[in-house]
């Protein structure tokens, strides 16, 4: 969420950023409710001020003359009960609509609308000549190593079943992950995928993606579309000693998303689905260096791709296509064969202090209470990973071979019938 200061000491950059965003709201109604909000509260806290001091003469004068100092304390405690609710009340209805608000987008990020706005940075990687491509859901079925349709059958479209040497991979390639970011300083976590809703509302994902999050009516939790929200909600209320930052943690869980909107789009095989494992990088940071923190979670996710050898290039996402916390994000694609494309496998966004105030994560220093930064950044999307994997080291016979080094990692040299 943002400072609401920025609609008295810099309106020109507020606007200019609903303009970035391509977001039409009306300004001049939420100045309208800022200021009646101030209003309220500052005439409580005026009302208050007099209950004190009246307090006091009351402490101090004869009991004779109690009677009318007390009826006008009963007037005053009235008016402070008024006033307070109808300042909670303005308060309430300036925040329904400062909370869809989204984070100030960083002066370095491309303006656009769409991802074709999206500037690439560079490309990494050598793509294999290969005849008669293939695409992973042909490769693993064929090898017996995925199936959709049964998924289909026991849980609906976009689910699937693993199987055999895939499913060791799968966590090969977690623990290899994790190993690496453990020896980094992060602290493997693995957090709930179930959580209450002010977690979703304090990283952003609420109110603007409800629609892509599965809910559990009786219990009035949800399931996570990315431990991110898990791991930023894990230090909620709580001042961070300065000296312990960066604080990051490496977490893995399964994830589940809805992708309401996203009919007719990838719906083969298993790139786009309702259920998937992920390891996240989350990071608590000093705002000085929150820059610095973003470009080290991106030379991570690259590092792992370098030793996965798969070919990859890194974009710098315009503001049009940036998530309502994110300050300024980063996508790395994979090149994936089948579809002679680049395609997302990972994301890396500094989200400043936006979850920070939503969720009250300080740090303090010497000086003062400042709220921190927060970064997140996907060092392994595990199902879009193996896709690559499978599609980059097929084989012209159906099989596929990983080079030595990779074997090493994966834990399997060949995928064969």
């Amino acid at each position: 969420m943002l400072d609401s200061q920025i609609l008295k000491t810099n309106l020109k950059e507020f606007n200019e950023n609903l303009k970035k965003r391509d977001i039409s709201i009306n300004v001049d109604l939420l100045i309208e409710l800022d200021e009646k909000r101030r209003k309220a509260k500052f005439q409580a806290e005026q009302v208050r001020a007099e209950q004190n001091k009246l307090g006091k003469e009351i402490a101090k004068v004869e009991k004779d003359e109690k009677e009318e100092l007390l009826k006008k304390a009963s007037e005053l405690s009235a008016s402070f009960k008024r006033l307070s609710e109808e300042a909670e009340d303005c308060e309430k209805e300036f925040l329904e609509l400062w909370i869809k608000i989204p984070n100030i987008v960083d002066p370095s990020s491309p303006v656009g609308l769409t991802d074709e706005d999206n500037i690439e940075i560079k490309k990494i990687g050598e793509i294999k000549e290969i005849k008669n491509v293939k695409d992973h859901l042909n490769i693993g079925e064929a090898l017996g190593l995925i199936n959709v349709e049964k998924a289909a059958e026991v849980s609906g479209s976009r689910f699937s079943y693993i199987f055999g040497d895939l499913v060791k991979i799968e966590f090969n390639l977690v623990s290899y992950v994790l190993d690496k970011l453990a020896n980094k300083g992060f602290i493997p976590t693995v957090p709930p995928v179930l959580v209450r809703e002010n977690a979703l509302y304090g990283t952003g994902f609420f109110p603007d993606d409800a629609e892509q999050v599965y809910e559990i009516q009786n219990d009035d939790l949800y399931l996570v579309g990315t431990s991110e929200v898990s791991l930023a909600a894990l230090h909620g209320d709580e001042i961070l000693k300065y000296d312990s930052l960066p604080l990051r943690y490496a977490g893995f869980s399964t994830c589940f998303r809805r992708e309401a909107g996203t009919y007719g789009k990838d719906t083969t095989g298993i790139f786009r689905v309702h259920q998937f494992d992920k390891v996240e990088m989350f990071s608590f940071c000093d705002p000085e260096k929150s820059k610095e923190e973003h470009e080290y979670l991106l030379s991570l996710e690259e590092e792992i791709l370098k030793d996965l050898e798969i070919p990859y290039r890194v974009v710098d996402v315009c503001s049009g296509d940036l998530g309502a916390s994110a300050a300024k994000k980063y996508d790395i694609e994979a090149w994936i064969p089948s579809q002679n494309n680049y395609r997302e496998v990972t994301s890396c966004s500094n989200t400043t202090d936006y979850q920070a105030r939503r969720l009250n994560i300080r740090t303090k220093n010497d000086k003062e209470v400042n709220l921190i930064h927060t970064l997140n950044g996907t060092a392994l999307a595990v199902g879009r990973i193996l896709i690559a994997l499978i599609e980059n080291n097929q084989e012209e016979d159906g099989t596929v071979k990983f080079s030595d080094n990779l074997s090493k990692i994966t834990g399997v040299e060949k995928l064969s019938q």
